[in-house]
């Protein structure tokens, strides 16, 4: 008997406490994570409000919003004074070991945003390479190779060709004349050799002139091709000793530390690392893809940056709850899950332009 009321004070505690472990009027965090949250006018929308409120509307959850810091909302959530954040926050090992997170609603990527390379930089970039130490003794061997040729070409025709290769300084200038056309094959027909010597160094001289313009032509689109991969780079690791931009405290800048980045320039929030991005203090700014992209579109003075086309570090979105609220994380979850699987979650994404992966 004794073991049996013991048994039934046992439950009738953890009944207890687990139903006061949900308060009446839930403490609900957010800060601004355009598309996800959207705050304008007063007013609140994107991706997350419209989940959160599907939630709430379901499961009868009463509860009061209230805007913090990113790093803020964080500790709150570790010292169990909020609960719940409905940030999109990012499923990390680190953060799983101080609180609680819901089934995850959105997977994502991060990604890299630079400076749009403005035509007069083009066309910069484009002669540079025309001075390429490499390109100029190209020439330089080439140059002397003309020369030669139209040097042995007046040698052999001046007596036997004056009408064409005539005496003189003129008739050396003929010769260098008669070299350019044929070595680019242009083929005026204006000068040609008649003895039998200068149609001999003709006859070098135009196999050897096409074989050598043909590997100056290579060369130059080989250089200009190295300078666009230049610009264009690969992969997110190219940008490992450039001066780079993250949010502070974010799984993004935990993911970049962790490759041993040099120069990670920290900043509160994506609005002030895009500011930095245009006026040239960063090589570069990280961050994830969905919400670098929303923040590009909606501002004018960001048209001036470009998304690079690759991907990394895969994060899965869910909200955060304090360790303790493991009943209050089952309830969302389900309920995320259920509504995840509806047509108007679909809709909804494509509302602000994101697809599932």
């Amino acid at each position: 008997m004794k073991n049996f009321l013991l048994v039934a004070l046992l439950l009738c505690t953890h009944q207890w406490s687990t139903a006061q472990s949900i308060p009446d009027t839930l403490k609900v965090a957010f800060t601004q994570a355009p598309p996800f949250i959207i705050e304008a006018d007063g007013k609140l929308e994107g991706i997350n409000i419209w989940l959160w409120n599907k939630v709430a509307q379901e499961l009868d959850i009463i509860y009061e919003l209230q805007p913090m810091g990113f790093r803020e909302m964080l500790e709150a959530l570790y010292d169990g004074s909020i609960d719940v954040s409905i940030n999109p926050l990012t499923i990390t090992s680190e953060r799983n070991k101080k609180m609680n997170f819901t089934h995850s609603y959105y997977a994502s990527h991060s990604t890299v945003v630079v400076a749009k390379t403005s035509s007069f930089q083009q066309i910069t970039q484009f002669l540079r390479s025309f001075f390429n130490l490499n390109f100029l003794k190209g020439m330089s061997i080439l140059l002397f190779i003309i020369s030669l040729f139209g040097v042995a070409i007046w040698s052999a025709e001046r007596r036997a060709n004056p009408q064409d290769f005539r005496s003189g300084w003129k008739g050396i200038w003929d010769g260098l004349w008669w070299s350019v056309v044929t070595m680019t094959t242009v083929g005026y027909g204006d000068k040609s050799p008649k003895s039998r010597m200068g149609k001999f160094i003709a006859l070098i001289w135009m196999f050897s002139g096409l074989l050598f313009i043909s590997g100056l032509t290579a060369s130059v689109a080989s250089m200009l091709t190295v300078d666009q991969l230049k610009s264009n780079p690969e992969g997110f690791i190219e940008y490992k000793d450039a001066a780079v931009g993250c949010i502070k405290n974010s799984s993004t800048s935990e993911f970049l530390e962790a490759l041993f980045f040099n120069n990670i320039q920290p900043y509160n929030n994506v609005t002030a690392g895009l500011d930095a991005l245009v006026n040239q203090e960063i090589d570069a700014f990280l961050y994830d893809e969905p919400i670098l992209k929303y923040r590009i579109h909606q501002n004018l003075k960001f048209q001036r940056l470009r998304v690079l086309p690759f991907q990394f570090d895969l994060q899965f979105y869910a909200f955060g709850l304090p360790e303790d609220r493991l009943e209050l994380r089952d309830k969302i979850s389900q309920k995320i899950l259920e509504i995840m699987e509806s047509m108007e979650w679909k809709m909804v994404l494509k509302e602000y332009d994101l697809s599932e992966i």
